[in-house]
């Protein structure tokens, strides 16, 4: 099975691209996200990775793709170059975080976030046993975790706020990948944002 296939969030991603759109894909990994909108939504996209394995898979699957660090920034893209900025499951590792924010919003109309939700009740019942959570939206320990963030639905919209972010959409998903509708910072295990500047 491909990571695409197995990525609820890549179909709440895919529900808010239009057909045609520009879309860059940042910390695309093995391209698999930007293969599936530019086969199911004639996007025109490209990947930025920093992983060499992730570079040739994407390069493999006719992926447009550069080898870069997200935490230098996004100078080599001009603003408003694209529709849909989308940064999944990756947010949580970058150091930069409003930096990298700022960027997406700069070089986007659009940006989606998607990232595991640390107040997700199996996260805190762990944490309340003693030990850092390790799930299906978490799956590393602690000692080899890419993770530098931890940080939940309420702090990320805080940020927002802070930023002058506006928040266009947001579907909150449990493990298994189903829509959470109520007690979504207890109950939501991965959330997806759509967000761009306020007017």
């Amino acid at each position: 099975m491909s990571e695409a296939q197995d990525r609820p969030d890549f179909d709440v991603i895919a529900g808010w691209v239009q057909p045609g759109e520009r879309v860059l894909d940042l910390g695309c990994g093995d391209g698999s996200l930007l293969k599936r909108l530019i086969e199911t939504r004639g996007v025109r996209g490209c990947g930025v990775e920093i992983d060499d394995e992730g570079v040739l898979a994407s390069v493999r699957a006719g992926i447009n793709v550069i080898q870069s660090n997200l935490e230098d920034g996004l100078a080599g893209f001009v603003d408003g170059a694209f529709d849909h900025v989308v940064l999944s499951r990756t947010l949580q590792t970058v150091r930069h975080t409003q930096g990298i924010l700022t960027e997406m919003l700069r070089v986007g109309r659009e940006a989606v976030v998607s990232f595991p939700n640390f107040a997700y009740w199996k996260n805190r019942l762990a944490v309340l046993e003693g030990h850092m959570p390790v799930s299906e939206d978490l799956p590393y320990q602690w000692y080899d975790s890419p993770n530098v963030r931890f940080f939940t639905l309420t702090d990320f919209e805080s940020l927002c706020r802070k930023m002058g972010i506006a928040i266009r959409d947001r579907q909150v998903l449990d493990e298994a990948g189903r829509t959470v509708t109520d007690e979504h910072n207890f109950l939501g295990s991965l959330a997806v944002y759509r967000i761009s500047r306020r007017k």
